[in-house]
């Protein structure tokens, strides 16, 4: 009897391992011959090296070289990322003290602009008479290419939609407030559903779960949405279970992480597609999610068959690299 129950489990512990093998090798799913997702950071920014960046870094004062004329968030930037072959632009919002979204990036006025002070302290006509080129410089100080440049660029949120009107967006709400994610549901249900479809925000846990909540047809993200999705996919995604939590959402996935998903990364993506949910690799550990996929060595580190999101600072180098691959 011993013998005859250990030859049982033997069997069952084959059959087990056989059956998630098959279920989630990426050998038996069909090849996608679309090209990737391509989501610009900024839109065309000047990019700068990430070692040793804290909260408190000042970006514009350590970017490299220019190679092209284009400044964060603004609608040239957005313009050129989608001329470049972007398929999505990511931007960075702020509430003035007249509750008008204004597309920046940083808290406070300091480190690029001519201006002082926190962001939204100010009203959107304060902040476009500021220059939002002022405090570049990639030579410690000695030259300041943008300076005089930016003055008027700094977009409002109302503009960037009206400018791309048919375009996807990925929104960043840059705190933690709840209030600003009252305002801008408020803002966005003036939309409609079919605008909105094309948008997807992300940002601190309490905005994104009051956003949620008042329009739930919208697609969040935060470190919260996305944990609640990746943990139980982790522990039984084995089995083709796909949680509620990773329905009709976007999830921003580290390279060092995307390998311990079950089915990656073709068949995990087809799951995730059925699911209405866009992937987006980012590069690193998860750390930080500005570090991107900026040059054909770093493509180099995505599995030949991906054809997910890949999130880049530099779109106008990694488009061409797939418009090869097409030719």
């Amino acid at each position: 009897m011993k013998k005859i129950l250990k030859s049982k489990i033997f069997l069952f512990a084959v059959a087990l391992i056989l059956f998630i093998y098959f279920n989630n090798s990426s050998l038996f799913t069909e090849q996608r011959s679309d090209r990737p997702f391509l989501l610009a950071h900024r839109g065309l920014a000047q990019t700068f090296p990430m070692e040793g960046i804290t909260d408190e870094t000042c970006t514009a004062e350590r970017i490299y070289s220019p190679e092209h004329p284009y400044l964060e968030n603004t609608i040239p930037a957005i313009k050129a990322a989608f001329d470049a072959g972007a398929d999505m632009v990511e931007l960075d919002i702020h509430p003035t003290k007249d509750n008008q979204f204004v597309v920046f990036h940083d808290w406070t006025l300091d480190c690029r602009t001519n201006g002082r002070g926190v962001t939204r302290d100010h009203t959107l006509a304060e902040l476009k008479k500021l220059d939002i080129g002022y405090g570049y410089t990639a030579d410690n100080g000695k030259t300041y290419p943008f300076r005089g440049k930016g003055v008027g660029l700094m977009p409002s949120l109302t503009e960037v939609l009206n400018a791309f009107p048919d375009r996807s967006l990925l929104i960043h709400v840059k705190s933690d407030d709840p209030q600003e994610g009252k305002l801008l549901a408020a803002f966005l249900s003036k939309l409609s559903q079919e605008r909105r479809s094309q948008l997807a925000i992300y940002g601190g846990d309490e905005p994104i779960d009051v956003l949620k909540a008042k329009l739930p047809d919208l697609r969040v993200m935060s470190k919260t949405t996305i944990k609640r999705c990746l943990i139980p996919y982790m522990a039984i995604g084995w089995t083709g279970y796909m949680p509620e939590a990773c329905e009709n959402t976007q999830l921003h996935i580290p390279e060092k992480i995307a390998p311990w998903l079950w089915g990656w990364p073709a068949k995990f993506q087809n799951r995730m597609d059925q699911a209405n949910t866009r992937i987006i690799v980012v590069g690193g550990d998860g750390s930080g999610f500005s570090s991107g996929f900026d040059s054909p060595e770093d493509i180099k580190r995505l599995p030949d068959d991906y054809r997910g999101g890949i999130w880049t600072n530099r779109v106008d180098k990694i488009a061409p690299l797939y418009e090869k691959e097409k030719n």
